[in-house]
């Protein structure tokens, strides 16, 4: 897991939120209440798909192409778990919160490469890549 992850409100600009991945080397902010609470996440991909693909404005709030609601894990998860959830919401990141909700970190598919075996790692990536006959979460390609 990543610790105290980059976050966004969601009045955070397009732009304001693309540096803010461009400062933290990161593809996805959370973007959070007032008390810290995820209630979605930005992707680089949410921004080009939804943002400059349907001619949005830089200074366009993340909440209008923010994937939501969020899903989230916490910090007690067992690392099949973890890989559980991002399998199932075919997602390749998430961010963890802490008993109160808030959030307190992220774990990524490359979290899981670093620390998981050569077969977590590559069921990970097969299953979050698998086509489903569902639109992705991002609504994008």
């Amino acid at each position: 897991m990543t610790s105290n992850p980059a976050c966004c409100g969601p009045d955070t600009s397009m732009k304001e939120a693309a540096k803010l991945m461009a400062e933290h080397d990161c593809g996805e902010l959370p973007v959070v209440d007032d008390e810290g609470r995820p209630i979605g996440v930005v992707t680089d991909r949410d921004m080009a798909c939804r943002g400059v693909a349907e001619d949005k404005n830089p200074s366009t709030p993340v909440r209008e192409v923010m994937s939501s609601p969020a899903v989230t894990a916490t910090p007690d998860m067992d690392l099949d778990d973890c890989c559980s959830t991002l399998e199932e919401n075919q997602i390749r990141r998430v961010p963890v919160v802490d008993e109160k909700g808030a959030c307190c970190g992220m774990v990524s598919q490359a979290d899981i490469a670093l620390h998981g075996s050569e077969h977590e790692t590559a069921q990970l990536v097969r299953d979050v890549s698998k086509p489903s006959s569902e639109p992705s979460r991002s609504g994008c390609c």
